[in-house]
């Protein structure tokens, strides 16, 4: 399993001008390819009368699911070297979809491939990206006595508190990486005199 990947920051769209041909590129992060797919039947709605609505996405922290349609352009000049920026950034879970409105000037396989995969990468400069970390849920079982001093002590130290719950004893759920499991057992039972409990939970990527 991949330790971290990078993602689009925020969904948007970019526009450039090729030869009098509008370019619009749309970039979303999505979690899944219905997700993905949902996406690009949304952008096609809005540009009905558009030349063509490439697309590419790619899914999956090791890039498992890539797709990618030229929509009428010739063969492998627009989906690919789009799929290409893509994955060349290391970029996942996301899905990008290039609005084309033809202006009159044939642009060539060449000029082709240059400007769809060149409109995804100003795009993904224009929004962003972020990485997202592999980390371990864990959640801290500790007495309410403690629990206030415990939950500034684990975020002073850096750890991402992800909820807390009162009830009889307080649980507070965390996200660190696997690698600092054991650290923080040794903290926990330093901090707390032993008294707190540490339940190791599945994995999840947040923010690095």
């Amino acid at each position: 399993m991949q330790e971290q990947y990078r993602t689009i920051a925020r969904e948007g769209v970019h526009e450039t001008e090729i030869n009098r041909s509008r370019f619009l590129c749309a970039l979303a992060p999505a979690a899944t390819e219905k997700e993905a797919q949902e996406f690009i039947a949304r952008v096609r709605k809005e540009h009905p009368t558009a030349t063509h609505n490439c697309f590419a996405y790619v899914i999956g922290a090791d890039a498992s699911v890539q797709k990618a349609s030229d929509d009428g352009e010739p063969g492998g000049t627009a989906g690919v070297p789009m799929l290409q920026m893509l994955t060349r950034r290391e970029v996942r879970y996301a899905v990008a979809v290039v609005t084309r409105y033809y202006g009159g000037v044939k642009l060539g396989a060449g000029g082709l491939i240059r400007a769809y995969g060149g409109v995804v990468g100003e795009a993904l400069d224009a929004l962003g990206t972020v990485v997202r970390q592999r980390f371990r849920l864990a959640t801290v079982t500790v007495d309410h006595q403690r629990a206030g001093k415990l939950e500034n002590d684990l975020r002073a130290t850096g750890r991402a508190v992800r909820e807390v719950r009162y009830a009889e004893a307080v649980t507070i759920e965390i996200g660190i990486p696997e690698a600092d499991v054991d650290a923080l057992r040794a903290w926990l039972a330093d901090t707390t005199a032993g008294t707190a409990t540490l339940e190791l939970g599945g994995e999840a990527y947040g923010d690095a």
